[in-house]
């Protein structure tokens, strides 16, 4: 389990190790070295999904590891409440940014509209109020990006456990 301690609350969520194990794996070494501690929800669309675990707040990206192979030939569908990888047009671009759903977003499974698709790896367990508040906050153009929160929403925490 993985819990996120936002400024707007708490986000619990379980990973699917068996559909996504590279990805989990990812994703777990990413919150064992604190990449994410301090970054922010950057891209909020409120129905779409909330995206965040790359930028700080004044909008500068972190640093990551190499990219991963994508797994979103797992069975996994991006429903409500699922948690996926970002990436670029790059089918196998995904480092750290991750996104959770919050309407059903099956266009983006697996074969998706360029022969890959996005890979949910987990679900949100607890806290979908959280996620909920968030994708309703205002946002903006900032830095080059849109539909970036006017007041960030901050990954004060994200911290593993059994």
């Amino acid at each position: 389990m993985i819990t996120l301690k936002t400024s707007m609350g708490d986000i619990v969520i379980e990973l699917d190790h068996e559909k996504a194990p590279k990805t989990c794996e990812n994703f777990e070494q990413y919150v064992r070295d604190g990449h994410f501690d301090g970054t922010i929800f950057h891209r909020v669309i409120s129905n779409f999904m909330i995206q965040g675990g790359g930028f700080m707040p004044d909008m500068m990206q972190k640093a990551t590891r190499e990219p991963i192979e994508n797994e979103a030939n797992n069975g996994l569908s991006n429903v409500t409440g699922s948690i996926a990888m970002a990436r670029t047009m790059a089918p196998h671009s995904a480092t750290a940014q991750f996104f959770i759903n919050v309407k059903d977003n099956g266009f983006l499974d697996h074969p998706g509209q360029d022969g890959w698709g996005y890979c949910v790896f987990g679900k949100v367990t607890s806290g979908m109020d959280v996620v909920d508040k968030i994708k309703g906050v205002e946002t903006t153009n900032r830095a080059g990006h849109s539909d970036v929160p006017v007041d960030p929403v901050v990954i004060e925490k994200a911290e593993l456990s059994e």
